[in-house]
């Protein structure tokens, strides 16, 4: 049997959401749902998920050039490094938020997956349909050890 997880998740609870700028409510979005880790520096997914987010409201779909021309400008807004922009580092970050079944591609485009809002998208993606998966394997790995006893 191997050691590689089928799927996975990580979830974080922190103080209540209050007062924060739009750029720090979308940070800890991401490290509750184990996008971002504690302490990375390399926070550049946070932007990607922001442009994504504002492209959402007009039900844009944007290719990785254009989503990277955005968050270069939020970098420059909020003066933060411009390490991470490399085409190929924006789309593995792109990769990574498909593979938690944020966003969808079509051809070359990228937008929150059918134009939901982030809420409606963990509600239906995560909580639904990972989450209960995954429980529901760690009782039967819990049934097997008390079989074994």
């Amino acid at each position: 049997m191997k050691d590689l997880p089928i799927s996975e998740i990580t979830l974080r609870k922190y103080e209540k959401p209050s007062g924060l700028e739009k750029r720090e409510l979308v940070r800890k979005v991401c490290l509750s749902l184990g996008i971002l880790q504690l302490g990375d520096s390399r926070d550049i997914i946070v932007d990607i998920l922001m442009v994504l987010i504002t492209a959402n409201k007009k039900k844009e779909k944007l290719s990785s050039e254009e989503i990277k021309k955005r968050v270069e400008e939020i970098r420059k807004k909020y003066s933060l490094e411009t390490k991470g922009l490399a085409e190929s580092n924006i789309r593995r970050q792109l990769k990574r938020l498909r593979d938690y079944m944020i966003i969808d591609k079509i051809g070359n485009n990228y937008y929150l997956t059918e134009h939901l809002n982030l809420k409606e998208i963990f509600e239906k993606n995560i909580e639904k349909f990972v989450i209960p998966q995954i429980i529901e394997r760690v009782k039967e790995y819990l049934q097997e050890l008390d079989n074994e006893l």
